[in-house]
C-alpha cells in the first residue's frame, strides 16, 4: 500500500466542494477519511481512502452492482465516492448476536440472490490474483501459521481457481459487518472489494464471523448448517463451497500477519479452518 502525497483531509475538502456535500460530521477508520451529511435533500456518505490500495476503485465495482442488493454510489472518482446514507445502518452483526444466527444465514443469502452485477469494472482482480498470497506468506518465513495448513490451503485454492466453472463479479467481503439495514431498501451490501470468481467463493467471510462469537466458529453442527442452507438457498456446489470457505480462511488469516497482527489458534479464521479441515476428502 502506497501512501499518496496529498493529504486525505485536504482530498476530502476538495470532493466536498465538486460534490457540494454539507458535512454534519467525520469520522476515521484504519483506511479512509469519511464525512457524513446532506448533498441537496438526500443522506449521503463521502469516504475518501488514505492510502492506494485494494479499494481504490471501489466506486467502479459499486455502480457496477445497479444497486442490486448493494449501496447506491452516486459520484466517485478514483479514491473517493459519494455513497447513499443507509438509515438506521444497523450491521447485520446484531440480527447474529442478539436473536439468531439462523436468522441472519437466511438475510445474508437474501443479499447474495439479490446482487446482480451488470458487469465486471476493467482492472477487477481475480480469486486467482489473490492467490499470491500463499507464496508470499512461504517466502516470509513466518511461521504463526501451521506450514501444513498453509500448504494444504494453497494447493487446494489453486485447484479451486483451475476447475472454476461460471464466474461473476463477487462482493470479496460479504460478512456480518458489511450488510447493513436500511429502512427504504431492506438489508444492503456495503464496502464491496470486488473480485471476480464463482458464487462459492463468496460465503467464506460469513462462515469466519462474527469474531465477537468464537463459540460459532469452532462449532462443526453450526458450520455445516450454516454451508447446508447456503447450498440449498443458493444452488451452490457443497463441497466446492467447503474447499473455497477451507482455503479462504487460511488465506485471511496470512492477510492478518501482513498487516501486523499476531496470528495463533485463537484467530477467527484459523479456528474456522480447523474446524473445516476434517471435513475435506
Amino acid at each position: 500500500m502506497q501512501l499518496l502525497p496529498s493529504r486525505v483531509e485536504e482530498r476530502l475538502a476538495d470532493r466536498v466542494r465538486a460534490w457540494s456535500v454539507s458535512v454534519e460530521r467525520t469520522l476515521k477508520t484504519e483506511s479512509a477519511l469519511i464525512a457524513i451529511g446532506h448533498q441537496g435533500g438526500r443522506g449521503v456518505v463521502l469516504k475518501v481512502l488514505k492510502a492506494s490500495g485494494d479499494e481504490w476503485h471501489a466506486g467502479e465495482i459499486v455502480r457496477a452492482f445497479d444497486r442490486k442488493g448493494v449501496v447506491d454510489v452516486y459520484e466517485h472518482i478514483p479514491g473517493a465516492m459519494l455513497l447513499e446514507q443507509l438509515m438506521p445502518g444497523t450491521p447485520l452483526v446484531r440480527v447474529a448476536l442478539d436473536r439468531s444466527d439462523d436468522e441472519a444465514t437466511e438475510i445474508l443469502a437474501d443479499v447474495i440472490q439479490r446482487m446482480s452485477p451488470s458487469r465486471i469494472p476493467p482492472n477487477c482482480a481475480t480469486v486467482a490474483d489473490w492467490a499470491t498470497g500463499f507464496a508470499r506468506y512461504a517466502a516470509s518465513g513466518d511461521r504463526q501459521i501451521p506450514t501444513a495448513l498453509v500448504e494444504r490451503a494453497g494447493e487446494l485454492y489453486e485447484q479451486l481457481c483451475a476447475t472454476q466453472q461460471t464466474t461473476r463479479l463477487l462482493h470479496g467481503d460479504l460478512q456480518h459487518y458489511n450488510v447493513l439495514w436500511d429502512q427504504r431498501r431492506g438489508w444492503i451490501a456495503i464496502d464491496p472489494k470486488g473480485v471476480v470468481g464463482e458464487l462459492e467463493y463468496e460465503i467464506g467471510a460469513f462462515i469466519r464471523n462474527p469474531m465477537e462469537r468464537p463459540e460459532l466458529l469452532a462449532s462443526l453442527p453450526i458450520v455445516e448448517r450454516r454451508l447446508d442452507y447456503f447450498a440449498r438457498a443458493l444452488n451452490l456446489n457443497c463441497a466446492r463451497a467447503l474447499s473455497w470457505t477451507f482455503a479462504q480462511a487460511v488465506l485471511s488469516a496470512i492477510w492478518s500477519v501482513e498487516d501486523g497482527f499476531a496470528v495463533d489458534a485463537t484467530n477467527s479464521a484459523i479456528q474456522v479452518a480447523n474446524v473445516l479441515a476434517p471435513m475435506l476428502s
